[in-house]
């Protein structure tokens, strides 16, 4: 059993239900974060974030350890429910607020990734059209 260290004290009591219980079901496993992070699409890094209450475990995380370790999902998912309404969103545990004034629009990192996706997309059809443009059209 892994000797955990104590949660933050700013964390809300539904947060840190929730890591009390993901803590009890990675221990349950026998699994090492190192192992946990082969057999799930999150990182050793990632596992130590959401398991030492630093950052919230996205849904998908909470779903993978219950499947490596046989568990039901149901209620660990409502418990996540639970401590999504109340975890500190965009802010560590362990650490202060930045002021609102820093922090990036709603939607910012989403309109981001779009842009770059239609960006990446424009440059694949000149590409193709330049491709295309060049290449013998075989009529002869």
């Amino acid at each position: 059993m892994t000797r955990w260290r104590p949660l933050p004290d700013a964390l809300p009591r539904e947060a840190r239900h929730l890591v009390e219980q993901l803590r009890a079901l990675k221990d349950r496993t026998g699994l090492s974060l190192a192992e946990l992070a082969r057999r799930t699409a999150y990182s050793k890094s990632s596992w130590q974030r959401y398991l030492s209450g630093a950052k919230q475990p996205p849904r998908g995380a909470v779903q993978a350890l219950c499947r490596v370790a046989g568990a039901e999902q149901a209620r660990l998912l409502a418990l996540w429910d639970l401590a999504d309404r109340t975890w500190p969103h965009g802010v560590t545990a362990a650490g202060p607020a930045e002021p609102a004034a820093h922090a990036p629009p709603a939607g910012a990192e989403y309109r981001r990734w779009r842009a770059a996706a239609l960006v990446s997309f424009a440059v694949i059809v000149a590409l193709l059209a330049g491709l295309l443009w060049v290449l013998p059209t075989g009529s002869g």
